[in-house]
């Protein structure tokens, strides 16, 4: 097996946990490549690592059997959005704040690597949405998590017109539209109000940001749906961005086609956490946080 590894070298002591990572690589007899965005600094690796074991984020993709983020949840993102391409499955190793995405945590590496070695995963097939802009030499999009229409540098609201397989649903005036996936749906989605979705789910969350209406609520419909969104703003542009990451710009009336893609992302999963487990210990999902203070304050 080889495993590709991608970090953000933005984090502090980035480069010890990839030191850390590799030494147990190398005493578990597993080949790696290394992210090309490391190389800069490689003398600050506590091993030598030859110049052909760096490559480009698509090559690595491309020759390693498994990818392992190294970072928080946009790290897992982009290393995601450049693995599915290649049909690779992600496994993710928190090293940021909130990490849902991660299957663990740095300080649980030796267990990881115990676990790849012999084999105790499996691999969670997540929903990815694609966008197609009507009108726009544009490519299409991909997202993982989300695919947001907003208003941009706008100071008012615009209006969003959805369709659903050429349907008409609804017209109202707001700051922007969120189309999630269930992987998503913990994400931006929730803080505006959206559903909690098992990722097991073939559905697409629609969420409006902010709707000036008391009546728009958040939308779920089945996978198969093609979601037509239309957006019109008085200003010069509208927003579109994907997993926060990939932000494109479009003069209004701005037609974009929602839908599932035929090609899922895979998630490398162990027997080392769950899904309902990281609700409850990363999101307090269920949990009574005023038993929580009384027994803190008890303890004090």
């Amino acid at each position: 097996m080889k495993l590709g590894i991608i970090a953000n070298v933005n984090k502090e002591n980035v480069y010890e946990i990839i030191s850390s990572l590799i030494g147990k690589l190398k005493d578990n007899v597993i080949d790696f490549y290394l992210s090309d965005s490391l190389i800069s600094q490689k003398h600050l690796l506590n091993f030598k690592v030859p110049a052909n074991k760096f490559l480009p984020d698509n090559k690595l993709c491309q020759r390693s059997d498994m990818i392992i983020s190294i970072g928080g949840d946009g790290t897992m993102l982009a290393t995601a959005y450049t693995a599915q391409f290649y049909n690779k499955p992600v496994l993710g190793l928190n090293f940021g704040n909130l990490g849902f995405l991660a299957e663990g945590n740095i300080n649980q590496m030796d267990n990881f690597v115990k676990e790849i070695k012999k084999g105790n995963y499996s691999i969670d097939e997540r929903m990815i949405i694609t966008g197609k802009c009507t009108g726009h030499k544009v490519e299409q999009f991909y997202s993982i998590n989300d695919l947001v229409v907003d208003k941009g540098a706008w100071p008012k609201m615009i209006d969003i017109t959805i369709l659903v397989d050429n349907e008409y649903v609804a017209t109202f005036a707001a700051d922007g539209l969120i189309a999630a996936t269930p992987t998503g749906s913990t994400g931006y989605s929730i803080s505006v109000g959206g559903p909690i979705v098992s990722p097991d789910a073939e559905v697409i969350t629609l969420s409006p940001i902010s709707p000036h209406s008391l009546s728009i609520r958040p939308l779920v419909l089945p996978s198969s749906k093609e979601i037509t969104i239309r957006a019109n703003s008085l200003y010069k542009e509208v927003q579109v961005n994907c997993d926060g990451q990939r932000v494109f710009a479009f003069s209004p009336p701005l037609e974009i086609k929602i839908k599932k893609s035929e090609r899922p992302f895979k998630l490398v999963h162990t027997s080392l956490s769950s899904y309902f487990g990281t609700l409850r210990t990363k999101l307090h999902w269920g949990i009574d946080l005023r038993k929580h203070i009384s027994n803190t304050q008890e303890e004090e």
